[in-house]
């Protein structure tokens, strides 16, 4: 295994441990769009915006039916000594732009579609919500609260207003998540949902939350237990107004990118796993990660175990983000395939390498942690 990284020591010594060898999968993005298909990635490429120089926009979409099957058999051909299966801690958004409604309004109005209705207008995508639920009850794909949407809407309505022409491009193909380093347009992120520095955008972000729980709540049949920001950006000031939501544990990769209300500023802030807060809602901070389709050409399996044991040795549950994009091959088929082969290695690796090993959610963990969990 690769030498040991001091940054990474640094994040297991604080907080919860435990002697128990647990391991948590956590994925971001579920439930939003990025690149609609192959042909929209070509028109942009053609157009000059380096879409092949992003992981996210060259390979990152919705799941579809053959993503997600590929995904749970996976998952289902593995079992820790317990008996449970590996299980994606999936961290969804609900809605999506609704492209259409919005230009009709001359893009003075924003309206949204619910996540499962812009699956309905994919091809091979119909069923891939009955296939959530299906993961669901098999208790290898858990849904958790990543926003209403992955996207800054107050940012990317304006920019549309003022016809930035790389926006309003990507709006006319029916997505907006360009990333700001391959952009030519000098403006700041739309993925980064609470992103607000004012009372104004505070009171937004609040509104736009208790939307998207309350539609959390109507599509899963339950409320959302976690909240993880998009981009790892929110404002401290809306943990008390999640707590009042119910949402009990609040998760992250370490440093939280706090604005500053009437600032252009924003303040690190450092988190550990186990961290209580003023509302006793408890931090689970990612310590490992498995991402092989951002970091082409590096052993990520190697990598991965590494840092697992980092987390074992300093008796550290090993929290492993693992983003949508790694297990998708609706746009570049090879994507899925190899990154599914290296999921198997890794956990077959785990597996032989830590017989003890608990598979869990990010919301057993938690429950663990707060003295709640039937395993404990």
């Amino acid at each position: 295994m690769p030498g040991i990284n001091l940054s990474r020591i640094l994040a297991n010594v604080r907080g919860w441990h435990t002697h128990r060898k647990i391991i948590v999968f956590e994925s971001d993005d579920w439930g939003s769009i990025r690149m609609p298909d192959r042909a929209t990635y070509d028109v942009l490429l053609s157009k000059g915006v380096r879409v092949d120089k992003c992981p996210y926009n060259r390979y990152d979409c919705l799941a579809s039916e053959e993503d997600l099957t590929s995904l749970f058999e996976v998952l289902r051909s593995y079992r820790d000594y317990f008996g449970n299966h590996p299980a994606i801690t999936a961290n969804c958004v609900v809605v999506n732009p609704d492209f259409e409604k919005i230009r009709n309004s001359d893009f003075k109005e924003y309206h949204y579609e619910l996540f499962t209705d812009t699956l309905n207008r994919y091809p091979n995508h119909l069923k891939s919500f009955r296939l959530w639920n299906e993961g669901i009850s098999q208790n290898i794909f858990h849904p958790e609260f990543h926003g209403r949407e992955h996207l800054h809407v107050a940012r990317w309505m304006q920019a549309l207003k003022q016809n930035l022409p790389e926006t309003r491009l990507a709006f006319d193909l029916h997505l907006f998540g360009l990333s700001t380093f391959i952009s030519k347009e000098n403006r700041r992120s739309y993925l980064a949902a609470c992103d607000v520095n004012t009372s104004e955008g505070l009171d937004q972000v609040k509104n736009i939350l208790t939307d998207g729980l309350s539609i959390f709540r109507k599509l899963f049949g339950h409320p959302a237990n976690a909240f993880i920001a998009p981009n790892y950006i929110w404002p401290s000031q809306i943990e008390e107004y999640l707590s009042d939501q119910n949402v009990r544990f609040l998760k992250g990769g370490i440093i939280q990118s706090s604005p500053v209300l009437n600032s252009s500023k924003n303040k690190i802030i450092r988190h550990y796993t186990g961290q209580i807060n003023a509302y006793n809602q408890v931090h689970l901070e990612r310590n490992c990660e498995f991402e092989p389709s951002l970091n082409p050409g590096k052993d990520s399996v190697i990598k991965c175990l590494s840092e697992i044991n980092t987390s074992f040795r300093w008796n550290k549950p090993a929290i492993i983000t693992v983003h949508r994009v790694n297990f998708i091959g609706a746009i570049v088929k090879q994507n899925r395939e190899e990154n599914l082969r290296q999921f198997r290695e890794l956990l077959r690796r785990i597996l032989i390498s830590w017989p003890e090993v608990e598979f869990m959610t990010s919301s057993d963990l938690g429950d663990l942690i707060v003295g709640k969990s039937e395993r404990n």
